[in-house]
């Protein structure tokens, strides 16, 4: 072999995988769909917006994400989101563990009733072993999750009366999403709960079919939810609401190493803004959120610590009963994870 046949291997081998991720790209569709259920005028929507950005730009053009807000990918319905992915109806999403407990029970977890008391709490969880347990299960289902992020507590608003007691909650029809554990809660709590989409929700409180409802202050001040009658808001903290950030396995499969290493880092890089978004205005040092909220003509109602056990008290068989759904162990885990961080 001459020096002239050598040189041309070395330069074969070396075109390679140029060539190859040239022959991968070109199998991309030309535009994957990211879900969620809140547009970019909120957090959770911006959050969205923002991964999409630095997927395009991180994989210099190769993989275009096109957000669909409102879960119109599926008629609105949240809790139909998380079987879509698996379906091919959806590329991609950040979900809420909410709307996809339904499917995947251990997310309930983030729902029980006030185990987490604030977000050194939550990130015990999502950024400890917990949060990679949930993750092995979520990739068990079919999706390829990269990131947590973060709606916010929710607090509960209605348009009747200040919350300060179980009793206070008693006969008032309140707004939740389609989760049982939500049902259970509220029942336990004397409310009427009632399910229905988000888009369904704000006409029902304007016109006062429904009394109130629970959400996180950020939705709750873009929402403009005082505009709807809700003049009445209590600050319990009774559950965090993160968000996963996920993949469809099948398309990730579907792209190189190179790009769903970019895809990874996106993701990780939109969910640390967007935790730092969620929390913007609500904390003892930066509380510009709930001023605005108050100046809006809103009463705010914060409990104290004795106010706020007896919900966690009225609520204690449901944590018992979903505690053995989820798995005893991984809530253990948890509670631990939790009380170390305190």
């Amino acid at each position: 072999m001459n020096r002239f046949h050598a040189a041309a291997i070395v330069l074969t081998i070396a075109a390679l995988p140029v060539a190859n991720n040239v022959a991968h790209a070109a199998d991309y569709k030309p535009e994957y769909r990211l879900s969620t259920v809140l547009g970019p005028a909120f957090t959770w929507g911006k959050a969205g917006e923002r991964w999409a950005e630095l997927v395009k730009q991180k994989t210099d053009g190769r993989i275009n994400v096109k957000l669909y807000p409102g879960t119109s990918l599926v008629g609105g319905d949240q809790t139909r989101e998380f079987s879509a992915i698996r379906q091919g109806v959806i590329d991609l999403a950040i979900g809420s563990s909410i709307n996809w407990s339904p499917q995947v029970k251990q997310l309930n977890l983030f729902s029980l009733p006030f185990l987490t008391p604030d977000a050194k709490g939550l990130d015990a969880l999502i950024k400890g072993d917990v949060g990679k347990d949930i993750f092995a299960i979520l990739e068990k289902q079919g999706v390829v999750p990269l990131a947590y992020g973060e709606n916010g507590f929710r607090e509960i608003s209605n348009s009747k009366h200040p919350i300060k007691s179980p009793a206070d909650l008693k006969g008032l029809k309140i707004r939740i999403v389609g989760s049982p554990i939500f049902i259970d809660s509220f029942t336990a709590l004397g409310a009427n709960p009632t399910q229905m989409s988000w888009a369904d929700a704000q006409p029902a409180l304007a016109t006062k079919a429904v009394d109130g409802q629970e959400n996180p202050l950020s939705v709750f001040s873009i929402a403009k939810l005082h505009t709807l009658g809700q003049n009445q808001l209590s600050l319990w903290g009774y559950m965090a609401d993160p968000l996963i950030f996920v993949v469809s396995k099948q398309i990730w499969n579907s792209w190189s190493e190179t790009d769903r290493k970019a895809v990874r880092e996106a993701a990780e890089q939109a969910a640390a803004e967007n935790l730092v978004a969620a929390r913007k205005g609500i904390s003892p040092g930066d509380d510009a959120l709930l001023q605005s909220i108050e100046k809006s003509g809103v009463t705010i109602t914060r409990l104290t610590p004795e106010q706020r056990k007896a919900f966690k008290d009225a609520t204690r068989p449901v944590y018992d009963k979903w505690a053995a759904t989820i798995g005893k162990d991984l809530v253990k885990k948890a509670e631990t994870a939790i009380a170390n961080a305190k």
